[in-house]
This record gives structure tokens, C-alpha cells and sequence, in this order.
């Protein structure tokens, strides 16, 4: 259920062009510098994109194609990631390994685009890569700060706004099923169609305490889980689709100020609904801390639900809309569901009217007129 309503949320959101949801095979990812390409392959500038000042600085939100998933294996990103990959360079004193990372590389945009000379970015990326690295690059001003804190870094062709990575035949050529590795056909237990099994789901993102490069919630590691000799993604056989819909609407719930966010003690706490509905931008203002510059925030939306039935806007009163709430937890590697609730706006904005009439108590004229749940 958890796994389809987030599957649902996303098929919606995405039909939205001011959703902010990635599109099928990219997802946003910190960026801190572009290496700027001629049409020949040579280098001509970094960019440094970061945003914020001074030691607060840091990587901006780009949408890129879809990380792989990594632990001690070589596995190669799409036109974007470290510098041992991107470049080739030593920064953990690992000579053999990061020759194996760059070469993991070339071959993953060529084994994507088997005829770069069709897109004249992706044929300068391969140029620049297949070509010694360019004494300019390594005397840059920008070089040493890159090196020092080793970001992620991707391309750009000289007088194009885009990254090489969000090119028209990057996007035509991920957003499409044909380029999908063939990992067996099965029936996805979310969607109840064939599909091709997702044996490593992709990771969440933003779940406080979890690994900051991302946890999951479904995954078969240890051989005391398999079962009938499957191994990882087998064992629950979830489609591609379904897998890639319902990681990248959680990251979105789950993401840097995100509306429909919040945090219950230790649970990240995610929260939406099964339509379009008011509810969901409101919900959080019952509960978290108004902001410093509206500190009257949590009151007015307490006072609106109480108004609501005598003034007739927003009662929510009977609305059978279904409304999710997911609270995660870190669990190591992996992320527990600390609480899950699948109820009805309606059903719910009676409940938390309740709440508040219960704890309604006599109180000086300067305190608020509803106390606050934390």
C-alpha cells in the first residue's frame, strides 16, 4: 500500500510541468562545478555554481540522469559524478582503481550513445575525456578548492545554457524503455503488470539521521532474507517503473523545504494525498513550529478548521479523500517505517479538531489560544 499510493502520487505529480518531479531515468542532484566544452572537446572555463557564501557554500540542484547504485563495485554515473570518474583523478591514493573508474566512464556514455558524433555535446565530452588532461584545467583557480572538497561535477557546451547531460538526445534516449537492461520479466507487486524487475531499488534521500548518500526501503542483502534461491530486487519483484516512480516521489516529499514534510521526534515525516487537495498545503501548519517571521501561522489554521463549518469554506467535513502519512526512521543501512496511516481528509481534520478542543484551556490574554503539539 505504502509503495502504490506513492507510485499513484507520483503518476499524477509528473502529469504537473511546475511539479518539480523528475522525469522518467534523471533525478536532481547537487552540482558544484561545470566543466565548459568547446565543440571540438577543449577545455575552456569551470563554473563554479555553488550557491551560498563563504564556507556555507554549496552544491546547486541540478536535474541529471539517475545515479547508479554503489558500495565497493565500479559503477559509473551518466555524464555526471566525481572527479576519479569524470577525470581520472587520484584523490585516495587508488592509481589502479580510479584508471578502472574513468574507463567505467567513457564506456557508460558510449555503451548509452553507441554514435556520439549525433549530438555535438556528447562528442566533445568524449573528445575531452579521451584526450590528456589539458594543463589549463589543472591550473585553474577553481582546481585546487575542487580537489580539496572533491564534489560532484558535470559538462556543459560553450554558449549552451544546458548541461550536456539534460540535451534533447540525453533526455529522448532515457525517458524512453528501450535503453532499460534487460533483468527478467515478472509482475510488479505494485502495479500488477509485466515489467522488467528492478533488482536494486534506487535510494532514499532525506531521512534525518540515514545515510547521507541515501537508505532503503526495499532491499534483499543477506541470504537469511531470500527465498526459493532469488537474490536483492527478485524476491519482491518490483517493477522499473513502479520502483523509479515511487523513490522519486518520496525524495520529493522528503526533500530540502518541502511543504509536505516534517519532523515527528525521530521520523521523517512525509505526507500527501490520493487527488489534488487544499489539505495537503495546510496539514503541517497544525503541528510544526510556526516560522519566526509568521509566528501566528499555527493559530490561524487551528482557528480556520474550527471556523470552518459556521463560515462554509474548507470544512473538509465528509471529504473521502484518502490522505497518507509515512513516518521514517533511520535504521542503519536501511530506513524503518516508524508509523503509517491511511486515512480521509475528512476523517482526519475531525480528529485533529478534536485534539485541539481537548487540550483547550483557560490562558492569559499574551499566550496562544491553542497550545502547540510539540
Amino acid at each position: 500500500m505504502i509503495l502504490q499510493s506513492l507510485h499513484h502520487y507520483y503518476e499524477r505529480k509528473s502529469k504537473d510541468p511546475d511539479s518539480g518531479l523528475a522525469p522518467s531515468g534523471f533525478e536532481p542532484a547537487k552540482i558544484s562545478f561545470v566543466i565548459v566544452l568547446d565543440n571540438e572537446g577543449k577545455f575552456v572555463d569551470i563554473e563554479d555554481v555553488r550557491e551560498g557564501t563563504g564556507k556555507k557554500k554549496k552544491g546547486k540542484s541540478f536535474l541529471v540522469p539517475q545515479s547508479v547504485k554503489k558500495s565497493v563495485n565500479i559503477a559509473a554515473n551518466l555524464l555526471w559524478g566525481s572527479l576519479d570518474y569524470l577525470l581520472g583523478i587520484d584523490i585516495k591514493n587508488k592509481p589502479d582503481r580510479v584508471k578502472k573508474q574513468k574507463k567505467a566512464f567513457v564506456e557508460k556514455i558510449l555503451t548509452t550513445f553507441p554514435q556520439p558524433e549525433t549530438d555535438a555535446g556528447i562528442l566533445a565530452t568524449v573528445k575531452f575525456l579521451q584526450s590528456p588532461l589539458p594543463e589549463a584545467l589543472a591550473g585553474h583557480a577553481l582546481w585546487e578548492e575542487i580537489i580539496k572538497t572533491s564534489p560532484n561535477v558535470t559538462f556543459r557546451l560553450q554558449n549552451d545554457n544546458r548541461l550536456i547531460c539534460q540535451r534533447p538526445v540525453v533526455i529522448e534516449t532515457l525517458t524512453t524503455t528501450e535503453n532499460r537492461e534487460n533483468s527478467g520479466q515478472a509482475i510488479c507487486l505494485v502495479t500488477g503488470q509485466a515489467d522488467e524487475t528492478e533488482r536494486l531499488h534506487p535510494s532514499i534521500k532525506g531521512v534525518w539521521g540515514a545515510q547521507s548518500s541515501g537508505a532503503n526501503i526495499v532491499s534483499f542483502n543477506l541470504g537469511a532474507v531470500n527465498s526459493f534461491t532469488k537474490e536483492q530486487g527478485f524476491n519482491a519483484p518490483v517493477g522499473k517503473r513502479a520502483a523509479f516512480n515511487y523513490t522519486t516521489a518520496l525524495n520529493h516529499l522528503l526533500r530540502e523545504g518541502s511543504p509536505q514534510r516534517m519532523q515527528v521526534g525521530d521520523a521523517s515525516t512525509a505526507f500527501w494525498s490520493e487527488k489534488e487537495n487544499r489539505f495537503e498545503d495546510v496539514f503541517a501548519d497544525f503541528f510544526q513550529e510556526p516560522p519566526k517571521d509568521d509566528p501566528g501561522r499555527n493559530t490561524r489554521a487551528v482557528q480556520a478548521l474550527f471556523s470552518a463549518p459556521q463560515t462554509g469554506t474548507c470544512t473538509w467535513e465528509g471529504d473521502g479523500t484518502r490522505f497518507y502519512i509515512l513516518g521514517l526512521a533511520p535504521n542503519v543501512a536501511r530506513i524503518s517505517v516508524r508509523f503509517w496511516h491511511n486515512t480521509t481528509v475528512g476523517d482526519l481534520a475531525q480528529n485533529i479538531r478534536l485534539h485541539f478542543k481537548d487540550t483547550e484551556i483557560v490562558h492569559p490574554p499574551h499566550n496562544p489560544q491553542y497550545l502547540s503539539i510539540f
